[in-house]
């Protein structure tokens, strides 16, 4: 399958960095020419403008200077590139914070914030809202016809909460919205616990500090709050610019792992997913594990919207906000730059184009560096990336091919680290999601990561590890999952509690226990250096820090633990049921064991890896077009890897750091 270009007019990989032109408006005849002369020799064909530049578009409330951006994006078009066109709401002017206190977030210790840095808005201010929608307005109706406009970047890393009086007041309406009535509130959030009993709307405060953690219920409800208001205030920014320039895709940057918003609900109201990639490359060694986990995340938020989406920020060297600046070694570059198409990106952007003169970010990796011209190892990268990437035309649009996905869910996250229970501050969802992650990647099969939410008609193969907290509906659908002849994985902690973090009563897992064919009894949460074993098909695989007391109630024993009290109880389960199979993983294991499993649940389900057996730290991604598929070799060693050869054909050989991309007929 293909889908459309990002921008319609440019059916080419993007290949782009943030920009920061006011910063240099002084000498606007002199580094603006030369920056566009040194961005055409690096291969760059958009350039992010406008982020942060409020101050320079607004200096005076109500008095706007867009003459210095007119020229830019003049210039910007004569030379051939496209502009990702900021909105600043990111980081307001001081006049307005001083002018408009109340769009100053307040902390959840009660704190407002004095004026400073970014991100530090109040969602829910009148004022800001008001005021980011006319600046939003007159961008759009200025440059609604101007031929360098590509994209448009609403604000920055949306992140942060707010609890000032503005939020608490939309907080409880929106808790009236869910609820209708006091009585569903506190039966929903169990309030007979503690003597928490909410008797007016008024007395709900958000959780804060000191003293009010608040109960389960009232903190996942606050993390929903928190993600409407920044679907919120971000349709509230969008509405003018998808009114006056209804072609212009609008998206913003997220951070894969940042946990305080639903990012799949989110995702909902943009046109194209786009996130911020920084991998923390070692040395030389160990980045196999680096890429495994940026692999994860390029696949965490192509699931967003299961289409190509945007590198939005990316780093050519070295990350100054890291505590070690590490310098990317060479071929670094372009292997973590493909690595992002390979995953479905089409896109590669930088922060940042030019370094900062000042300023906390005057250290951070850029194209063109302090010394301002293209002389520099780090921009030869670049300009070396840019040239392949002119001739990769025809990976635009280009699709994943996925037979399997692993469900990652943010609410099951926020339940889970608030589950007072198992092991604290060791529950462990990502990096559970993250192993079984790792046994497809080595294989170099291509998974989609979704929500639980979204639909599975089109898989094979669905797992989804400790899916602790059920929404609404979806045991339903992964029972007809399996019916109509799907695999699918549940693990321990699996079925717990509904949406409101209330147990389900009459068993573990819930709503799950027929389709599984178990009954989930109690949960063992092992000291460090304690362990259980799992004995399956004549091999023994460590257990460790929680194991599941099974019953099974319908499915087929196939694996058992090996010690301890529940030894010789169900470990590893399956159930047939309708056309498909149900398995459970009572433990959690070791790498060993999820391969093995693995490897022979896809073979069951008929999904077959591009290669047979990929060397240590080298992966297959595959996309397609329904015809030719596009084949990424990648190795993340710096040792030189052959991928064994097909019977009648010779090795792939890599070298370090190396990427190669194969062209063939699409053999799904």
């Amino acid at each position: 399958m293909r889908y459309p270009p990002i921008v319609k007019k440019m059916p080419h990989i993007l290949h782009g960095g943030d920009y920061n032109p006011d910063q240099w408006i002084k000498w606007k005849d002199t580094i603006w020419k030369e920056d566009m002369r040194l961005a055409k020799l690096a291969g760059i064909n958009t350039l992010t403008v406008g982020m942060f530049s409020w101050a320079a578009l607004e200096p005076e409330e109500g008095w706007y200077d867009f003459a210095w951006l007119d020229e830019l994006m003049d210039l910007l078009a004569e030379n051939g590139i496209a502009a990702v066109l900021g909105t600043p709401s990111g980081a307001r002017p001081a006049w307005m914070s001083r002018k408009y206190p109340e769009v100053l977030r307040v902390s959840a210790s009660r704190v407002r914030n004095i004026h400073g840095e970014r991100h530090n808005h109040c969602l829910s201010s009148p004022v800001y809202r008001e005021k980011t929608r006319a600046i939003n307005e007159r961008l759009a109706r200025r440059y609604k016809d101007h031929p360098a406009l590509a994209v448009w970047h609403i604000s920055n890393e949306y992140s942060g909460e707010c609890h000032c009086p503005l939020c608490q007041a939309k907080f409880r309406e929106y808790l009236k919205n869910r609820y209708k009535t006091l009585d569903a509130l506190n039966e929903a959030w169990w309030t007979t616990f503690w003597s928490a009993a909410v008797g007016d709307w008024e007395q709900i405060e958000s959780p804060g500090s000191p003293g009010n953690g608040g109960h389960n219920g009232l903190k996942l409800d606050w993390r929903r709050f928190t993600t409407e208001q920044f679907v919120d205030f971000y349709l509230n920014e969008a509405a003018p610019l998808k009114e006056i320039t209804p072609d212009v895709p609008c998206t913003t940057n997220l951070m894969a792992s940042y946990t305080g918003i639903d990012y799949a609900r989110f995702a909902e109201v943009l046109d194209v997913a786009s996130w911020d990639s920084y991998p923390r490359w070692t040395s030389a060694e160990g980045n196999g594990e680096i890429g495994l986990l940026t692999s994860y995340h390029h696949d965490l938020m192509r699931g967003l919207k299961l289409r190509p989406f945007m590198l939005l920020e990316s780093c050519p060297s070295a990350t100054n906000w890291r505590t070690v600046a590490k310098l990317h070694r060479p071929g670094l570059h372009k292997l973590q730059s493909l690595q992002a198409l390979a995953h479905g990106a089409d896109t590669v952007q930088y922060f940042q184009f030019r370094k900062s003169r000042g300023g906390p970010e005057q250290h951070h990796g850029a194209v063109v560096d302090h010394r301002g011209d293209e002389h520099t190892r780090v921009f030869r990268d670049v300009a070396e990336l840019g040239d392949c990437l002119k001739g990769l035309d025809d990976l635009v649009g280009t699709d994943t091919p996925a037979q399997a996905a692993l469900i990652h869910d943010y609410q099951v996250r926020w339940a889970l680290e608030d589950a007072k229970g198992f092991l604290q501050e060791k529950t462990g969802y990502g990096e559970t999601l993250l192993a079984h992650y790792r046994a497809f990647w080595k294989r170099g099969i291509p998974l989609d990561i979704i929500d639980s939410r979204q639909s599975l008609e089109k898989y094979r193969l669905v797992i989804a590890p400790m899916l602790y907290l059920l929404r609404e509906g979806t045991a339903e659908r992964i029972d007809q999952f399996v019916q109509n002849g799907g695999v699918f994985v549940a693990t321990y902690a699996t079925g717990y509690v509904n949406e409101s973090a209330l147990a389900f009563l009459g068993g573990f897992p819930g709503p799950l226990k027929e389709p599984l064919g178990v009954w989930c009894e109690e949960i063992d949460a092992l000291y460090p250096g304690e362990s259980n074993s799992i004995e399956w098909e004549g091999r023994i695989y460590r257990a460790f820090d929680l194991c599941e007391l099974v019953h099974a109630e319908g499915a087929e024993v196939l694996g058992t633990y090996g010690s301890d009290f529940y030894a010789g109880t169900p470990a590893l389960t399956v159930h047939r049921r309708g056309k498909g199979r149900a398995y459970f993983v009572a433990a959690r294991t070791e790498g060993d064991f999820l391969d093995a499993f693995y490897r022979r649940l896809t073979a069951e389900a008929g999904i077959r890896p591009r290669f047979e057996e990929l060397p240590e730290g080298v992966t297959a991604q595959v996309r397609s077009d329904g015809t030719t598929d596009f084949v990424f070799l990648m190795n993340f060693t710096n040792e030189k890897k052959t991928v064994p050869p097909d019977p009648g054909k010779t090795g792939i050989g890599l070298e370090p750091f190396e990427v190669k991309i194969l062209r063939s007929e699409t053999n799904l």
